[in-house]
């Protein structure tokens, strides 16, 4: 399989003048391949973990298997009683110890990864796909560690995946180096920028008249804000300088501080709970936007391919009740003019969709059935995300499931 052609990203700009261009919608980049990826790597550390359990734990959480966004550092830190610096450094011991193991049990390279990342390709090819995934996944948070580890698992010696993931990791903070200049142009050249169109008719409002809760003053989530992994830029709206994780994150916050629809927002308003399989979490939803009306939405990010993932599903629906218990809309932003009701009206082959029933009336669909559907049928990402948001199905990631109960 050929290495999927790399498009321009937000960080992948040649010319330091110019300003970063991000894709215009993320519908571009969903892959199966991605999830073959993720399939692979969910097996490997869930077969390392068996006897190191913490260590499984933060490669997952770092890493972001599940299909949720990568946690920082300081966040694992937190989670286990411990500092940032120990959490990197079990984290750098932990991805030693998995590629050791995955190399003893005879399965380095990864065939999944080794097609993706080929082993011989030019250096710019590489970065440019691995900027191009880091943006469409919103992964930005560990890029550093995703792409060193992705390369290895690949079959890519040790310092040349070093070279790679320092390639990638110092574009990105280039980009945020230059993110204020960009800011200023924005704000010259469009100042009626907004998310793709028709993002206000996204918008959920509640059923039933509740007054609208204030503007929250200030972020809920304060444990890792300064954490070294993050990003920062000045946003006129608020007034001060803004933290966000990723380069998608960082996109929404400019869209809204140059829409003349939007008078200002507050980032990480609250902290929202949440249950997977009887177990307790917490999310914090991207922001909350006051409009010109003075009406209020909640803005969460998710990249488009992610919504279908029954642990973002969950944290969505926490999130939208949290909001209308508050008086506010709820919207989940992915990167894309398609959201939850364009995927959920949208067409899907009926035999494709006849198909995926019956595979589901047998019981749960595991990956290999749904390879063989891809090629007999030509099932497309949009097709399989487009029938889990309108029969709400649950769809587990790495490894990969997918079933009819919630």
């Amino acid at each position: 399989m050929q290495t999927e052609p790399a498009r321009e990203m937000a960080y992948d700009d040649p010319d330091p003048g110019e300003a970063a261009d991000f894709p215009d919608d993320l519908r571009d980049s969903l892959s199966f391949d991605l999830e073959e990826c993720a399939h692979a790597l969910g097996e490997l550390v869930a077969d390392y973990a068996v006897d190191r359990e913490r260590a499984g734990a933060i490669l997952r959480f770092r890493l972001g298997i599940a299909g949720e966004r990568p946690e920082t550092l300081t966040r694992i830190g937190a989670r286990f009683d411990f500092s940032r610096d120990r959490a990197r450094q079990l984290h750098t011991k932990a991805v030693g110890e998995l590629l050791r193991h995955t190399a003893r049990s005879g399965r380095l390279p990864v065939p999944e990864y080794a097609r993706r990342y080929p082993v011989g390709a030019r250096d710019s090819a590489l970065t440019r796909a691995l900027l191009a995934e880091t943006y469409a996944t919103d992964t930005d948070i560990a890029v550093n560690d995703l792409t060193y580890l992705k390369l290895r698992l690949a079959g890519h010696s040790a310092a040349d995946a070093k070279r790679i993931a320092g390639f990638v990791t110092q574009r990105i903070v280039g980009w945020r180096k230059k993110t204020n200049h960009l800011l200023s142009r924005l704000r010259e050249d469009e100042p009626t920028a907004g998310p793709p169109t028709p993002w206000p008719h996204r918008i959920d409002w509640p059923g039933r008249s509740v007054a609208s809760a204030p503007l929250p003053t200030t972020a809920a989530r304060a444990f890792d804000l300064d954490d070294d992994g993050r990003g920062r830029f000045y946003l006129h709206k608020p007034g001060r300088d803004i933290g966000f994780d990723s380069g998608l994150e960082a996109r929404l916050m400019r869209l809204l501080d140059t829409d003349d629809r939007i008078r200002t927002f507050q980032e990480y308003p609250d902290a929202v709970g949440y249950l997977v399989d009887g177990q307790e979490h917490l999310h914090f939803p991207t922001l909350v936007a006051e409009l010109a009306d003075g009406r209020r939405v909640l803005i969460d990010v998710q990249p488009l391919g992610h919504i279908g993932f029954h642990v973002n599903r969950m944290k969505a629906r926490a999130a939208r009740a949290w909001a209308h218990e508050n008086g506010w809309g709820w919207l989940l932003w992915t990167g894309s003019a398609l959201g939850e009701p364009e995927l959920a009206a949208r067409p899907v082959p009926a035999e494709i969709g006849k198909r995926v029933a019956e595979l589901l009336a047998a019981g749960p669909v595991r990956l290999p059935a749904l390879r063989q559907l891809r090629n007999d049928e030509k099932l497309e990402p949009l097709d399989l995300l487009a029938l889990v948001v309108r029969h709400e199905w649950r769809w587990d990631r790495a490894p990969f499931r997918l079933a009819t109960e919630a």
